[in-house]
């Protein structure tokens, strides 16, 4: 809840206003239970329990890489669902990759979140509550967020404009915008909301395709809006923000690797200020993608710098963890029946 909320709470249950001060310090704290609210009347605290719930995450399980220390995180939440995120040190501080819905629903078929289709969308606290978490976990203050875990951010508006105003909250973490990444499979309509907002966020496209062609096979979403709809809304979005878009481009073997296919993504994307993120594929055993070799990575990356793209190969963190998000769910089975 935002700060303002709180204190209307209060006031509506008939408390001194002061109280909502005493809460808020509480509820940033990351405390798991109203009991634990010692300063704070037992009266209080029950008609809390009657109108309120914590939605913090519990740590279901964690593995950490002997090769750099990343973290990833199985969480669980108040309704028995699961969701990962993962914890990750570079040399200007800690980042947390955060899920915004459990599981799903844009089914690319290179990733391993949307195997079960979508579940259901998490609250801001929800996403909030996970960087919080892996915070206290490690005692360490985390400086850099990604909305790049399970789930697609503008498949759950709501919420993640919320959470950026939670997150963001002096009050709060006080973890400045502009050390935030929101990423997006393509949903235009979103991007087209994001850009009302004029927030300083970074802007992060899973494009992973230079051609509908290719692109209608791998990811879904681009069937309702196209790579030409979906450039169209990135230039309008830089319009409003002035802010580089990054485009993340998971390279997989013999399917978007090709000389063409770098020719075609540097003409895609004329007319954006923007940085390339390549990124070698994951593999997932529910499909038959295989990521290329070393060399062909290069090569690739050497011919769009050639055409005069700015792009670099994305560093590997947490590879013997499996760090990208949905694979531990998926293998531990933590997931509801019904999906």
């Amino acid at each position: 809840m935002y700060d303002e909320e709180i204190r209307k709470l209060v006031l509506d249950l008939g408390e001194p206003k002061f109280r909502a001060n005493q809460i808020i310090k509480w509820v940033r704290g990351g405390i798991d239970s109203f009991d634990d609210m010692t300063n704070i009347p037992l009266t209080l605290r029950n008609k809390l329990k009657e109108n309120c719930y914590i939605a913090n995450v519990k740590i279901e399980r964690k593995l950490v890489s002997e090769i750099d220390g990343t973290v990833k995180y199985l969480f669980s939440l108040f309704d028995g669902e699961y969701i990962e995120s993962v914890l990750m040190k570079y040399e200007h501080g800690y980042t947390v990759c955060v899920s915004t819905q459990v599981g799903c629903r844009m089914g690319c078929r290179f990733c391993a979140s949307g195997l079960f289709g979508l579940t259901r969308n998490l609250t801001a606290s929800e996403i909030l509550s996970q960087i919080i978490t892996a915070g206290k976990d490690n005692n360490i203050r985390v400086s850099n967020v990604v909305m790049m875990g399970m789930g697609e951010p503008l498949d759950n508006f709501e919420n993640s404009e919320r959470f950026l105003k939670l997150v963001s909250d002096p009050n709060g973490l006080g973890i400045g915008l502009r050390h935030i990444s929101l990423s997006t499979s393509g949903v235009v309509s979103g991007i087209k909301e994001l850009a009302k907002l004029n927030l300083p966020i970074t802007l992060s496209i899973s494009l992973h395709a230079p051609s509908d062609e290719i692109r209608n096979t791998i990811m879904p979403v681009n069937k309702k809006w196209n790579i030409e709809e979906l450039v169209n809304a990135c230039k309008e979005y830089q319009k409003v923000t002035t802010r580089r878009i990054s485009f993340e481009y998971a390279l997989i073997d013999g399917v978007n690797d090709t000389p063409e296919c770098a020719e075609m993504l540097a003409d895609r994307l004329k007319g954006i200020m923007y940085h390339i993120n390549l990124i070698p594929a994951n593999p997932v055993k529910e499909n038959d993608f295989r990521k290329p070799s070393i060399k062909n990575i290069t090569r690739f990356k050497d011919m769009l710098e050639k055409l005069g793209v700015n792009a670099t190969i994305r560093r590997t963190l947490g590879a013997d963890i499996n760090a990208s998000c949905g694979q531990l769910r998926k293998k531990e089975g933590f997931r509801n029946e019904n999906i």
